[in-house]
């Protein structure tokens, strides 16, 4: 099961990045570094960091150039940003796109991502009304690409049930942040 840490600066103190990265290493498979405000502010960093621990991805949110330059492994687009992955695939990197709906899901598998994030699943801050587990079994039973549960995951039980839900595995920010 894929495990996918979603970090930022509010997460992160990069002062203590490698302190941080050794946390995150613990439980998560991947990580992403995401900055809504500006990540190429540390974005090289947080590559060059996190490529001393165990990850199998190492990925930067939002900005393919950016990726990589900063040598990371992938990007992760937004959802508005699906008519991007052509260009992510040509510089060889890894692509994971964030989902919301069916549509944007089966889009994003026939433009050649590499994985998508669909949410939310559970409660969660900010994100509107949960879809639930029974949808997320529908959308991951329609698509052959590998699909991350992503909203309001902080407990083992909750990573379970999402995998019999047909989740190749989970992104969270908070379950990797305590």
């Amino acid at each position: 099961m894929i495990s996918y840490a979603i970090t930022d600066p509010s997460t992160l103190d990069f002062n203590h990045l490698k302190r941080d990265l050794k946390r995150f290493s613990q439980k998560a498979s991947m990580i992403v570094y995401r900055d809504k405000s500006d990540v190429s502010k540390h974005g090289a960093a947080f590559v060059q960091a996190a490529k001393m621990f165990d990850f199998e991805k190492v990925i930067i949110h939002g900005d393919p150039s950016l990726a990589k330059a900063a040598g990371a492994d992938g990007v992760h687009l937004s959802s508005l940003q699906l008519d991007e992955i052509a260009d992510a695939k040509a510089m060889h990197l890894f692509v994971v796109v964030s989902t919301h709906t069916i549509d944007e899901l089966k889009k994003a598998e026939a433009l050649g991502a590499d994985m998508a994030t669909f949410s939310p699943i559970f409660e969660t801050p900010n994100k509107g009304v949960p879809v639930g587990l029974e949808v997320l079994k529908s959308m991951t039973s329609q698509v052959d690409l590998p699909v991350l549960a992503l909203g309001g995951i902080l407990t083992e039980e909750q990573i379970k049930a999402c995998e019999r839900s047909g989740a190749s595995g989970f992104a969270s920010i908070r379950y990797f942040g305590a």
